[in-house]
């Protein structure tokens, strides 16, 4: 069984995720990661040269490779939920768990990034809150739901074991 980390971009699925491998003694993979090493481009670069449409394609091929893994811990883009197909082959394996942020917060950990091509615009506040609301029913298909806005990512990966632990997970 796979734990899946879903939520959107600076939720700190990421940050996470590598925490929580470790503590589990799990391999680790990241989906984005995995599309830019199979691109040989960033994500940036993708959406630049060829639009969200190819990228999202990439990701659905890379999360639906993944969801094949078992025993792993997984962290997805913040667009991958967005396809039925994604979420079904991560749940046939997997824990899915959502990491959720205020949008403020998220903002606050974005604001700097040059790698975020859905923000990059003028208002990226607004913009945060608007994807936000459009995926807010997608990130809830979850199992288990945490906030990551004033915890770090060690107290949410034990938070997350616990839980894990709770239903037996091994």
């Amino acid at each position: 069984m796979n734990v899946v980390l879903t939520g959107f971009m600076g939720a700190g699925k990421t940050a996470v995720g590598r925490i929580l491998a470790e503590k589990l003694k799990k391999e680790f993979f990241d989906t984005d990661e995995m599309v830019e090493r199979r691109a040989g481009k960033t994500i940036s670069e993708i959406f630049s040269d060829s639009g969200e449409p190819a990228f999202r394609e990439m990701e659905r091929e890379v999360v639906l490779a993944v969801a094949a893994f078992d025993g792993k811990v997984i962290s997805t883009g913040g667009g991958a939920v967005l396809r039925r197909e994604s979420v079904e082959a991560l749940r046939k394996n997997g824990i899915i768990i959502n990491l959720d942020s205020r949008p403020e917060k998220i903002f606050e950990r974005l604001k700097n990034s040059d790698d975020r091509p859905l923000l990059e615009q003028t208002d990226a506040q607004t913009k945060i809150r608007k994807l936000l609301a459009e995926r807010e029913r997608f990130y809830a298909d979850c199992d288990f739901r945490v906030d990551t806005s004033i915890m770090s990512p060690d107290d949410i990966a034990e938070r997350i074991i616990a839980y894990l632990e709770a239903r037996g997970y091994k």
